[in-house]
């Protein structure tokens, strides 16, 4: 019922709000240890979430997990997507915008943080998914409810640029989506972030 009604009862990663205002955070986030996979969407068939999949099975959240230990990792909140293309996401989900890449979309596990290097985690049985680590970054942040569509989104990210904008910060990268809850929770229950890399 908690998952329903929005309880977000997986790990998500810490951070340090460096500022708020009315309007949005500055957050500074630690490095992490990730797990992600590179795909074109098209190859599933209308299932462009199709990399959730690969790195399910990997930590074991549908079965037997795919690593060389093999090791269940707990599943943490958000996944974080690459994208070089708008698409529909399911399941807790982060979006990066593009990388250059046409037509393909890199999918992120954020590893717990009992990972503090890539070599620590289990390597992956299927090669397509790869152990990567990120370093700390900063981030221009809003949080909000619903369900993340391509317009809302858009909007959004719109105006986060322009508030970072009027407030000196420089932007240094792609947005990001963050989704933290599972496709059936309730939308005005569903938390989400927008996140904008800055200096």
């Amino acid at each position: 019922m908690g998952m329903i009604l929005g309880k977000i009862s997986v790990e998500t990663p810490k951070y340090e709000l460096i500022q708020s205002t009315p309007d949005y955070e500055i957050r500074k986030y630690p490095a992490a240890v990730i797990a992600q996979v590179t795909y074109d969407p098209t190859n599933f068939k209308g299932n462009k979430d199709g990399g959730f999949m690969l790195l399910a099975n990997y930590i074991g959240a549908l079965g037997n997990p795919q690593n060389s230990k093999p090791e269940t990792i707990a599943m943490t909140a958000p996944v974080i997507t690459n994208s070089s293309e708008e698409i529909a996401m399911t399941a807790p989900v982060v979006t990066k915008t593009g990388d250059g890449e046409k037509n393909t979309v890199t999918m992120q596990f954020i590893l717990p943080e009992k990972y503090t290097k890539a070599e620590e985690a289990p390597k992956p049985l299927d090669e397509r998914v790869v152990i990567v680590e990120e370093g700390e970054r900063k981030y221009g942040v809003v949080k909000f409810s619903g369900t993340a569509n391509d317009k809302m989104v858009k909007e959004k990210v719109e105006n986060l640029k322009k508030w970072l904008g009027r407030d000196g910060f420089k932007i240094i990268g792609e947005f990001e989506l963050a989704r933290y809850n599972p496709p059936w929770t309730l939308p005005p229950f569903k938390t989400n972030e927008v996140m904008i890399p800055v200096e």
